[in-house]
């Protein structure tokens, strides 16, 4: 699940991460709702609802180009998990708007993976593979219209890969404390601030073999 956060996903990111100490109300995933979000659709709606906040499931369908029945079935799963609820001061008539219950997820992929239940290994599976699809398909989409930001976003924008020998405990410290700088920056930038953007972030870190 991205922060969308999506993600990282201290928010939205597997990983041993910790709670943040702010207000943002972030999810501790357990096998039931992993098991809801282990779908294509769902995990999609959950993200965009996290990243653009509350929408109707025909403006949902819009924007990922599916119907609107499909979009309202599969909100309907997430709302029976507790991921996703109505927001009926929002609605007018028989409009039905919905909302993520959180801004984000966290969990610890490695317990899911040994996880007795063979469903839920798969699902674990799932979304850590879809995860790192979507975080392609952003940068790639990013890059793509690369042309139609200002001189200034095209010069502080990176992508940067980095190869360094760790032991686990090591390769989990820069973790933390990738995340803890990230963190630092969050709320910095108030929302009307003319020249700002959403930025993305995305932390990719893992082993490699020697041969």
């Amino acid at each position: 699940m991205t922060e969308n956060e999506n993600a990282s996903q201290r928010e939205n990111t597997p990983g041993p991460y910790r709670q943040d100490g702010t207000d943002r109300r972030i999810h501790n995933v357990d096998a039931r709702t992993l098991r809801a979000v282990a779908h294509p659709l769902r995990l999609r709606l959950l993200n965009t609802l996290r990243e653009f906040g509350p929408a109707t499931a025909s403006k949902l369908g819009e924007r990922l180009g599916e119907s609107s029945g499909a979009t309202s079935y599969h909100l309907r799963q997430l709302a029976e998990s507790g991921l996703v609820e109505d927001a009926p001061e929002l609605g007018k008539g028989r409009e039905r708007w919905w909302r993520s219950v959180h801004d984000g997820s966290m969990f610890e992929a490695a317990d899911f993976r040994t996880h007795a239940d063979p469903e839920v290994r798969g699902a674990i599976d799932f979304v850590l593979h879809e995860t790192a699809t979507t975080h392609a398909q952003e940068l790639n989409t990013w890059l793509g219209t690369l042309g139609d930001w200002s001189e200034e976003w095209q010069r502080s924008w990176d992508l940067s890969d980095f190869k360094i020998r760790l032991t686990p405990e090591l390769a989990l410290e820069l973790s933390t404390k990738i995340h803890e700088l990230v963190e630092s920056y969050r709320d910095t930038v108030p929302e009307d601030t003319e020249g700002s953007a959403v930025v993305r972030t995305h932390l990719h870190t893992f082993p490699r073999p020697s041969e």
